[in-house]
């Protein structure tokens, strides 16, 4: 039995990557695919959202010179080809997904509403929600977080490519140590990078937890939905 009904997945643009380090490492997207698959054929309803790093970040792009709403608006584009990508990956693995889109580009997804959203999972579908919240100025991870809300997940699912919280980068530190779990207000208070401050605040304003894990090791996904300890858990 899955320990959690309802999921909101967050996925990084970056980690879809792989070695690559840009683009769509496909080997990287099948396993995401996979894994995404078994957890459904566990009765998990799941909803997720892609980050677009790999592609196109906004942000980033602003500081080159992008006007911030263009750059922004071709982050949002960028999160609709990852969602593309993992449309196809989990076609080719025989799992029903559609993607909804944050603004309108019928054929290319569905406009997004959360009752669309709803029934689809309920009807066994993957739902894959992408363009983020639709508008400049906020991340996926707000987006991820505003959806998580809509779609009344009982938890996010962070994937990342760490594997969990640290006191501080562990890939930068190696005096970082784990938390295992931690509160909204303490992420806040010690500034940590769980997501950015408007998603943590949005998770704890609506009492939505965070448990953050390394996706990118082939079934962890499935431990977390039997409710093995691998990553931390950020919780009011």
């Amino acid at each position: 039995m899955a320990q959690f009904k309802r999921i909101l997945l967050k996925l990084s643009g970056e980690s879809l990557a792989g070695e690559q380090k840009q683009g769509i490492d496909v080997e990287r997207l099948n396993q995401y695919a996979q894994q995404i698959k078994e957890i459904a054929q566990m009765g998990v309803e799941i909803g997720i959202v892609i980050g677009g790093g790999n592609i196109f970040r906004g942000l980033s792009g602003a500081g080159k010179g992008f006007d911030r709403v263009k750059g922004d608006q071709m982050g949002m584009c960028a999160t609709v080809i990852n969602s593309l990508a993992l449309s196809s990956a989990l076609d080719a693995v025989g799992q029903k997904n559609r993607v909804l889109t944050a603004i309108r580009m019928e054929p290319i997804g569905e406009f997004y509403s959360k009752w669309k959203a709803i029934d689809a999972m309920r009807q066994g579908e993957v739902v894959i929600m992408s363009g983020g919240t639709g508008c400049p100025y906020f991340t996926t991870d707000t987006g991820s977080s505003l959806r998580g809300i809509e779609i009344e997940a009982d938890v996010m699912l962070k994937g990342t490519r760490v594997d969990g919280v640290y006191t501080a980068d562990p890939e930068k530190d190696p005096t970082a140590t784990k938390f295992e779990e931690i509160t909204y207000d303490e992420v806040l208070r010690r500034g940590l990078k769980v997501m950015d401050v408007t998603a943590t605040a949005m998770c704890q304003q609506n009492n939505l937890p965070i448990y953050v894990f390394n996706m990118d090791i082939v079934g962890n996904l499935k431990k977390v939905m039997q409710g093995e300890e691998i990553g931390t858990l950020v919780h009011p």
